[in-house]
């Protein structure tokens, strides 16, 4: 593994140099801001990330004030109760995008925000408690109570909400591989346990965000 040093020094040099490099870091939130959205802004940024999977963003990003006004403006005690039937008449609403899936996917996702805010007094309470050095484990655990949340679906919503997150982008992937911290794919959980304790790493010695580091990781290669 290089130093974090010589890694953003080669970032600056393909790219432009220090500002230009800055210029493209994401935005990260503080723990407070996390805490103080709304579980409804959670679960309507997690259905815009999941309708995005394979879309153009913009053609979703028109739609999606629609999609506040067909289900309730994402609250999730409201759409725990919405019926079979009330789901239909919204897969033939021509305002929307009519994937069944992923219109599926909304009950069950509100459930599932509903459960976790439940248990830790708020859905960003959850987020911003979440130990930076195991996101993959975040990951994992959206994954896995979520529907339609795997892959890259879950640090893609994390990375939209501002939370501090990796993203295992091909850049990223090529990067990790060319520092010698995994040999391959990043689709094994040891591949990913092993990405994050690089990033831990070169988190410590440069003091930025995972999200900031992994952007500068990507910008090395490619």
């Amino acid at each position: 593994m290089k130093a974090f040093e010589d890694i953003f020094a080669l970032a600056c040099r393909r790219h432009g140099g220090e500002a230009a490099v800055r210029a493209r870091l994401p935005e990260v939130v503080s723990a407070a801001t996390l805490r103080r959205r709304s579980d409804a802004w959670y679960l309507s940024t997690m259905m815009r990330r999941i309708f995005r999977a394979g879309l153009s963003h913009d053609m979703v990003d028109n739609k999606w004030p629609a999609f506040e006004d067909a289900f309730f403006g994402f609250e999730p005690e409201k759409l725990v109760l919405m019926s079979d039937h009330m789901l239909d008449e919204r897969l033939q609403d021509t305002r929307l995008i009519r994937h069944a899936g992923k219109m599926q996917a909304i009950r069950f996702n509100a459930q599932m925000v509903r459960e976790v805010s439940q248990e830790h007094g708020g859905f960003g309470r959850f987020l911003s408690e979440w130990p930076d050095q195991d996101i993959v484990g975040l990951w994992l655990v959206l994954g896995r109570k979520g529907k339609q949340l795997g892959g890259n679906s879950a640090p893609a919503f994390l990375r939209m909400a501002g939370r501090d997150t990796w993203y295992p982008t091909d850049d990223v992937r090529a990067a990790l591989i060319a520092n010698g911290v995994i040999e391959r794919a990043l689709a094994s959980q040891r591949d990913r346990r092993a990405a994050q304790a690089a990033i831990n790493t070169w988190q410590a010695e440069s003091g930025l965000p995972q999200a900031h580091v992994s952007r500068i990781l990507s910008m090395t290669v490619g």
